[in-house]
This record gives structure tokens, C-alpha cells and sequence, in this order.
């Protein structure tokens, strides 16, 4: 009797989530002491993506205005617009005027805050936003 030979699987690598790969460039950029050239991005991510994968992120981070680039050679280099922070600011500013009713997100978001963050933003708000005057 002839025994038959067991499959053979093939486990193919995971595919990164969404924005996973535009997150790890920003993060290499953000560590960098200045701007980078995709080459250089590359080199800092241990050359685990092809140059035109690189030059492809780096491309979709500057249409949505998240790097800067100016000419290095024959080549650019590129750099975050803001820190963590001010990027992750940008983001809720985007989302925010993409709604009609700025103030039914902005009262559900401050509803929806655990109580020490509540609190933090209640003394930002009453410090006037760290330095930052209200608009009148």
C-alpha cells in the first residue's frame, strides 16, 4: 500500500495593515538628525523595502503634506513637517473640517475622553491652550 505524501504548505509573508509602511518611514525620518534621501530611508529601515517602494511612500507622505523635500545632489531629501504631536494635531484639524457640525464631534470627543485626559484638556482650555491666546 502506497502512503501518500503530506501536503506541503507555504506560508506566505503578512502583508503590513494599511499605513503600516508610511508609518515606519515617518518613524525613521522622525528619528533621523535631519532629512533624508530614499537611499538613506532605506539604509535606516535595514533595506527590508526596495528603493522604489521607498521613493513611492516617501512620494504618497508628501502629497498628503505630512514631509518636505529639497534637492540633495541628484537626488531629494525628505523630512517631517512636525513632530508625533503636531502631526497627530494635523489629523484631528483634517478630520474636523471635513464634518458640518464641528461642534457635535468636538463635544462627543470631549464626552468620550477618559477622566485624566478630561481633566488635562479642561486646564489646557482654562490656561488658554498652553500659551496659545483664544481667538475672539
Amino acid at each position: 500500500m502506497e502512503t501518500a505524501t503530506p501536503p506541503v504548505v507555504v506560508r506566505l509573508p503578512r502583508r503590513r495593515a494599511n499605513g503600516a509602511l508610511e508609518g515606519e518611514v515617518l518613524a525613521a525620518l522622525q528619528r533621523a538628525e535631519g532629512p533624508l534621501t530614499p537611499r538613506e530611508v532605506q539604509a535606516q529601515l535595514s533595506g527590508e523595502l526596495t528603493y522604489s517602494t521607498v521613493v513611492t511612500i516617501l512620494s504618497r507622505l508628501l502629497s498628503k503634506e505630512v514631509l518636505t523635500r529639497t534637492p540633495r545632489g541628484r537626488a531629494y531629501a525628505y523630512a517631517p513637517v512636525t513632530d508625533e504631536a503636531g502631526l497627530a494635531a494635523r489629523r484631528m484639524c483634517r478630520i474636523l473640517d471635513g464634518v458640518p457640525d464641528r461642534e457635535v464631534v468636538l463635544s462627543r470627543f470631549a464626552a468620550e475622553l477618559p477622566p485624566a485626559d478630561a481633566a488635562l484638556l479642561r486646564a489646557l482650555l482654562s490656561d488658554g491652550l498652553a500659551g496659545i491666546p483664544a481667538q475672539r
